[in-house]
């Protein structure tokens, strides 16, 4: 009835397009490709009117057969079509009783006799995994691989008696990447656009516009699948062919070569640059040199000198072992199962018994392999159990490491408890600091590993507190970005991150600001030790905030949303308009030393929650918080490469950030200068998004009708919070002219009490400044102060003792041409103006009298003179009656040259977003 209804809407609406030019459908093939195509072209609206498929294996059916039967389409399941070359008659007769107009042959694996294959009027078009007519026949995908071609795709073509020379229809082509195999170029490409190609090219066939393409000869090949005994590796190769031939035969039949003798199958290859990795020797037959057995594979040599790393080995029994175990003993310990595991174990035990229907009891040593499964089998096993364990995420290479049941069961449990996250290898530097052993990683992290630079470099991060060295820290390299911007682009375009719901990566983001909170005192240590931050600052704002930031971001992720827009069209009014919130892709993150692991929460819990990936430069004098945050990353979830940590020269790292064609947005914390050569680097590069937060001068004006002692209490805070090394911090402080005298003398009185000392005391008040560079600059900042002829009140000086510690400073009489006046010192300097009483005008002009807008303040009792003045402060942030008061959902920028952009609060994540207008005419 329903295809009646189609055929008199088609007669008489000649803008149903839906419903127009469809046909009726015999799908023949099975796999859970040939239930996708089924699927869609019933969405797209043509009739299936057979699906031929498969007999049941071991009384359950194919995934294609499936979905059919839950339709009510007849489903016919023959084991054959033809006998010695000729067809069965009433098969053929079956098949011809659905009255056909077209076949469709996704992955299909049988032998169509082509009576049935010219049966219908449109004929039969086939997929075939292959840029035809460059490689033919079944195994067409590995021979891609193994010769090394650098375009891989697929076809659709016309059957005909040729099996895969027939017409072509249509051909979708794909980059191969240095590392794919044959399993990620079909789940990231064969997979996914075959599918749609299948539909599109039935469309073209209905719409009377598929194309015949002849296929030529020349160019053609055909290379059958390789029998195991020729797969054996050649070492008398680069390391390229090598790693062709490897990935080529991954996972039938898989190269092999003789380890020790013994005969091992090798999977998972992927070359490697850089300098040789230290490892364990290995003796390999044939080859020039031996292997190294190392913490991330099993590293091999070309006969071109250069390296390729192996995840996992083989054995001949069918035990598979990652390749960085090789010398290992198996000392796992048997887990005890909860009940609810019980049930899962027998479950899995039903699930063996009906692949391996020759073994009538399936016991904890029955071996999957040498019980008779084979590679389909595998397959048919990681399937029925994503089925029946939601959210197990299980791979066939799992089922070669543990080939016993007990094994298997072991494995699956772990997988379940979350138990079985690849193992995370860290060289850390250890140190005893604070009562406690820190454990920093000191490498770069690059696609979720610690690694050295590419180059091998490294420089040395100091402990301003007394100038020693803390440890040694990678120095990347513009080859190093390269590998992170590779590695980011691939998590976002076909990785885990970017197909996960958004409710589960706000799960991760929540679990990761646990993480932080549960490590907040090394965190913070380190941070006192790297940066300077007095220890209790840096536990409550550096570390409390960053986590505070991290579980608002986290609610958020579930949160962004578009809208439906009505649109003024011609009546009857058929459309809907509506926008959608996406992300941008790869971003770059570039952060300052004042408060490194704060500045990097304020930016990339943005990102993150907005589905994004990251490339984050921490400044070059203080990266290890970044780093560890890296690790602790990893044990949140976070796969891999979503988030890549790179420390080393903002001149090197950064700007090759800001010039690298694949980033879609850079964030920076930093100077105005730098933030300037930063844009115009982002706008020639590839017009990527900017959001800058620059430099500052902020104003604080306190009228003489505030509360004293609140603002002597708060303008101290203003200057000298974080050793004054704080982007908002008070950069010139107008004091009406009446109590200007007692506000210096009580912040004088302040300053003396201030404890000054090692940042890990408890009773600290002001730390060091964060690197001798600075130290010397804010010393030539007062020395400019003196000559220029403010009143230097108090400090202006190093103190005395090991380490970059200066003086609480305070400066009056600064005249508005002082260089004091304009410039940001960005130290625990007060610059202090007075201005006459009454002149609320004046010193506004005064106040907004610069380039900078980052924040500002007023104290005042007056409510309407402290709502006239937050009015005409231009300034991003204005502070009433306090200061310093930010929060994770209040937006937090600047204007004019302090930059644009938002961190914090709703407003930040769009910071990372960007709008898609949808209109649908229907």
């Amino acid at each position: 009835m329903l295809w009646t209804a189609n055929q008199f809407i088609r007669k008489f609406s000649s803008t149903a397009i839906y419903y127009q030019n469809k046909l009726r459908l015999a799908l023949i093939g099975q796999s859970l490709f040939g239930q996708e195509v089924y699927n869609n072209l019933r969405k797209e609206g043509h009739k299936i009117v057979g699906v031929f498929t498969v007999p049941d294996k071991d009384g359950k059916a194919d995934p294609l057969a499936v979905a059919a039967e839950k339709d009510g389409t007849p489903v016919f399941k023959f084991p054959r079509w033809r006998v010695k070359g000729k067809s069965i008659p009433e098969v053929v007769e079956a098949y011809k009783s659905v009255g056909a107009e077209l076949n469709v042959l996704p992955f299909c694996t049988q032998f169509i006799p082509m009576d049935v294959i010219d049966s219908p009027k449109n004929g039969s078009i086939i997929y075939h995994p292959s840029i035809l007519p460059r490689h033919r026949g079944a195994s067409a995908i590995n021979w891609t691989l193994i010769h090394g071609d650098k375009k891989a795709g697929f076809s659709v073509f016309w059957a005909d008696d040729g099996l895969d020379t027939g017409p072509i229809l249509l051909q979708r082509v794909c980059d191969v990447e240095p590392n794919d195999t044959v399993d990620t170029l079909y789940n990231r490409f064969l997979f996914p656009e075959g599918i749609k190609a299948m539909v599109e090219a039935v469309q073209l066939i209905a719409d009377g516009k598929a194309p015949h393409i002849g296929q030529p000869e020349d160019g053609a090949t055909y290379e059958g699948i390789q029998k195991k005994e020729n797969a054996k590796i050649c070492w008398d190769s680069s390391a390229q062919a090598i790693h062709n031939w490897i990935r080529g035969h991954d996972k039938v039949p898989g190269a092999w070569t003789l380890i020790n003798e013994q005969i091992v199958t090798l999977y998972g290859s992927s070359l490697l640059d850089g300098p040789v990795p230290p490892g364990q020797p290995v003796s390999i037959e044939g080859a020039s040199k031996p292997g190294l057995v190392t913490k991330n594979g099993l590293v091999l040599f070309g006969n071109d000198g250069k390296m390729l790393t192996i995840r996992n080995l083989q054995s001949e029994d069918g035990k598979m072992i990652p390749a960085s175990k090789y010398f290992s003993k198996d000392d796992s310990t048997t887990l005890e199962l909860t009940e609810q595991e019980k049930a899962v174990e027998s479950e899995i035990r039903n699930i063996w018994k009906g692949i391996l229907g020759n073994v009538p009891v399936i016991e904890n040593t029955t071996d999957f392999f040498k019980s008779g499964a084979a590679s389909m089998d595998v397959v048919r096993l990681v399937e029925e159990l994503k089925q029946k364990c939601e959210g197990l995420e299980l791979q066939n290479e799992d089922v070669y490491m543990a080939t016993t049941f007990e094994e298997f069961i072991q494995m699956v449990v772990r997988k379940l408890r979350g138990e079985d996250k690849e193992e995370l290898v860290i060289d850390y530097a250890s140190l005893n600091f604070n009562n406690m052993t820190v454990k920093m990683p000191y490498q770069c992290f690059i696609n979720g590993q610690f690694v050295d630079a590419d180059n091998g470099k490294t420089y040395d991060t100091i402990n301003p507190t007394d100038g020693s060295v803390i440890c040694k820290v990678a120095y990347c390299s513009v080859a190093d970005v390269d590998k992170a911007v590779v590695a980011a682009k691939d998590a976002f375009e076909n990785g885990e991150w970017g197909k996960m719901n958004a409710r589960d990566r706000g799960r991760i983001l929540y679990r990761l600001a646990d993480l932080m909170e549960e490590h907040q005192e090394e965190l913070a240590t380190i941070e006192a030790i790297d940066s300077g931050a007095v220890y209790t600052l840096a536990l409550k704002t550096h570390v409390g905030m960053s986590v505070q930031t991290f579980r608002y971001f986290a609610g958020w992720c579930d949160k962004i949303q578009g809208s439906t827009i009505p649109i003024n069209q011609a009546r009857p009014n058929r459309n809907l308009t509506f926008t959608k919130k996406e992300p941008l892709g790869v971003c770059a993150i570039v952060i300052p030393w004042n408060y490194p692991l704060m500045m990097l929460a304020w930016k990339s819990a943005a990102c993150l929650a907005a589905g994004n990936t990251l490339v984050l430069k921490p400044a070059q004098v203080t990266p290890l918080t970044a780093l560890k945050f890296a690790e602790l990353a990893v044990k949140a979830g976070l796969p891999k490469g979503v988030i890549n940590i790179l420390p080393g020269s903002g001149g090197l790292v950064g700007q090759r950030l800001s010039e690298h064609p694949d980033i879609r947005k850079l964030g920076f914390t930093g100077s105005t200068p730098i933030g300037k050569q930063i844009m115009k680097s982002c706008a020639v590069s590839n017009l990527k998004k900017v959001s800058l937060e620059l430099g500052g001068k902020s104003p604080l004006i306190i009228f003489n009708d505030c509360d004293l002692d609140k603002a002597v209490r708060m303008g101290m805070g203003a200057v000298y919070f974080n050793k004054g090394e704080n982007c908002i911090a008070a950069g010139r402080l107008f004091v009406e002219e009446s109590i200007h005298d007692e506000f210096v003398t009580r912040v004088v009185e302040e300053i003396k009490k201030m404890r000054i000392g090692d940042p890990l005391d408890r009773s600290t008040d002001h730390g060091p400044q964060n690197h001798q560079a600075h130290l010397e600059k804010l010393l030539e900042y007062c020395e400019t102060g003196v000559k220029e002829g403010a009143t230097l009140v108090y400090g202006g000086r190093k103190v005395q003792r090991p380490g970059y510690f200066m003086e609480p400073t305070v400066f009056t009489n600064v005249e508005d041409h002082m260089y004091l006046a304009e410039e940001e010192s960005f130290g625990p300097i007060m610059v202090i103006s007075k201005f006459k009483d009454g002149d609320i005008d004046g010193v506004l002009r005064r106040a907004n009298n610069t380039e900078y807008g980052l924040a500002s303040g007023v104290f005042t009792k007056d409510i309407s003179k402290a709502m006239y003045v937050s009015e005409k402060l231009d300034a991003g942030t204005v502070f009433i009656n306090t200061y310093n008061k930010t929060d994770v959902a209040a937006p937090f920028g600047g204007f004019k040259q302090s930059g644009f952009g938002k961190d914090l609060g709703e407003e930040a994540l769009h910071e990372y977003l960007r709008t898609k207008a949808v209109t649908v005419e229907y």
